[in-house]
């Protein structure tokens, strides 16, 4: 293993771990895919968990602005799903703090918690195990920047975008491996339903 996973151990680790697995899925906005990918299951296990988050903050060092504000840098999640990497790069670059945003509802608002307070000019890092849509990521950045807060990047264990993931070419995003899954808007578009190969559908 390298000192930052190269995109085929990345890969490795996960269908290793089960994180990873091919079919026919159903997402839950009617999309299908001929694989499922479930960051969070890697992270069961330390060894696992610890190069990723390791590996990731290792990107993340290697650009200069990045590293000039380590000290003073927040890591924000969207998820509590996040968190485990969330905090592993944290400890890993040393930054300031961790933190999350919580959603009542898929489609809800993001809102923090009583009493946590974003202060005006922060430089918040978004990171979380993947991203698919950037739903997630987009609705966090609203709501970071509504604070006074500013976002300086984007950073993700893998990034595996669909046909339609919000784009943030503003800001800069590290991740340690892409993935191009085969996606079908729905099930009349489907080459594995009119195959007859038997759908799974997941969260």
């Amino acid at each position: 293993m390298h000192l930052i996973p190269t995109n085929e151990e990345v890969i490795s680790m996960l269908r290793e771990t089960g994180a990873l697995r091919d079919g026919h899925f159903e997402y839950p906005n009617g999309m299908h895919a001929d694989e499922f990918l479930q960051v969070a299951l890697a992270f069961r296990y330390y060894q696992q968990a610890k190069l990723l988050s390791v590996g990731l903050s290792r990107h993340l060092r290697a650009d200069s602005e990045i590293r000039a504000m380590i000290k003073d840098l927040s890591i924000v999640t969207p998820t509590t799903g996040g968190l485990p990497i969330a905090y592993g790069v944290c400890e890993a670059l040393r930054a300031k703090q961790v933190y999350w945003a919580e959603q009542e509802t898929e489609d809800g608002d993001m809102h923090f918690r009583q009493y946590l307070e974003q202060h005006s000019g922060e430089r918040v890092l978004l990171v979380d195990d993947i991203l698919r849509s950037g739903k997630r990521f987009s609705k966090l950045r609203q709501l970071v920047e509504q604070n006074g807060a500013k976002v300086v990047g984007l950073a993700v264990a893998v990034y595996q975008p669909n046909p339609t993931a919000a784009r943030f070419e503003d800001l800069p995003l590290f991740y340690l491996a892409k993935m191009d899954a085969v996606y079908y808007k729905d099930a009349a578009s489907c080459d594995l339903c009119h195959k007859g190969v038997p759908v799974q559908k997941v969260a």
